[in-house]
């Protein structure tokens, strides 16, 4: 008798915490933080994924806070990959623009204007973006290119950084026999450090 009491006891205290872990999950997932990532893609027709999973190309979906792949592709496109950090429940907006590179990309651009203009428009406002963020990070770039006695100074992509948009090198074409001793001189007179920049010397 008294072990069928134990027993009993036992049973309750496993059911009771089978109940509470059930309810302290749902509890758990319906308060889990999620944000609204509202999706604007052009072609309208792409494949876009998150995380490796579809969603649509146009329109919303709830996404938890942390670190996001997404990425978008269609024949005829370059394809599209940008990682977003979602933070707690701060809504996010994101524009999937791709641009054709090749001839079934280019024909969807003739029979879709509206779209074809509006990707062009956003070329433009992205690069002026960029352009701004060069000048703030570089402000050597608002005197080239400069052309002193032995040195002509103009400016590239990165040679160390080639695939970052937001990265430049400094040409310094030397055709004198001080040109890079006036070159460094040019560049410290205007209070730039000549350390923090990439430098690339040239004599053709």
């Amino acid at each position: 008798m008294e072990e069928d009491g134990r027993r009993t006891l036992v049973m309750g205290a496993v059911a009771l915490l089978v109940i509470v872990i059930v309810i302290g999950g749902v509890l758990i997932w319906r308060h889990d933080p999620k944000a609204e990532l509202t999706v604007t893609s052009i072609p309208n027709d792409l494949t876009l994924t998150l995380d490796g999973a579809p969603i649509a190309a146009n329109g919303a979906v709830d996404v938890r806070p942390g670190t996001h792949t997404l990425t978008g592709e269609r024949d005829g496109f370059q394809s599209y990959t940008q990682t977003i950090t979602v933070r707690g429940k701060d809504p996010l907006s994101v524009k999937v623009y791709l641009y054709a590179n090749g001839p079934v990309g280019r024909e969807w651009g003739k029979n879709n204007p509206e779209q074809e203009l509006e990707t062009e428009a956003e070329a433009g406002r992205k690069y002026d973006e960029i352009q701004g963020r060069l000048a703030e990070k570089y402000p050597i770039l608002a005197q080239l290119p400069y052309i002193g006695p032995d040195f002509k100074a103009t400016y590239q992509k990165s040679k160390s950084d080639p695939t970052n948009p937001e990265a430049i090198s400094v040409k310094i074409l030397v055709y004198g026999p001080s040109g890079k001793k006036e070159a460094l001189e040019w560049i410290a007179g205007n209070g730039w450090d000549p350390d923090s920049l990439d430098l690339i010397y040239t004599t053709s």
